[in-house]
């Protein structure tokens, strides 16, 4: 059985032929949308530039270090935008600030 705790052990996973033909199936699947927008009645789409997919995510439902065996099993996984699959893991972006002026600059 594959194990997939280490950094590299993931990596190597996420670059292989056979993860990268799952990801392309669940898009297609999930129809490029983020399945966590969609739930709560959002859609967060990604169909202008399928090929790249850069604001999309393939998460696994059940982290992989835990359950390996359902690393490529395609009803583990689901569609989520950056921002939802950042939220399910605890990773925050840092937000730009704001700059509001006080008066208008020409």
């Amino acid at each position: 059985m594959n194990e997939y705790r280490t950094k590299e052990q993931k990596i190597r996973f996420y670059k292989s032929k056979e993860w990268k033909g799952l990801r392309l199936k669940v898009l297609a699947r999930d129809n490029y949308e983020c399945q966590e927008c969609k739930r709560n009645g959002f859609v967060y789409t990604d169909t202008h530039d399928p090929e790249k997919h850069k604001r999309l995510d393939v998460d696994h439902l059940k982290e992989i270090e835990d359950y390996p065996e359902l690393a490529l099993e395609i009803d583990n996984c689901e569609v989520k935008c950056i921002p939802c699959h950042n939220k399910k893991h605890n990773r925050f972006q840092k937000r730009r600030k704001k700059i509001f002026w006080d008066d208008e600059k020409w």
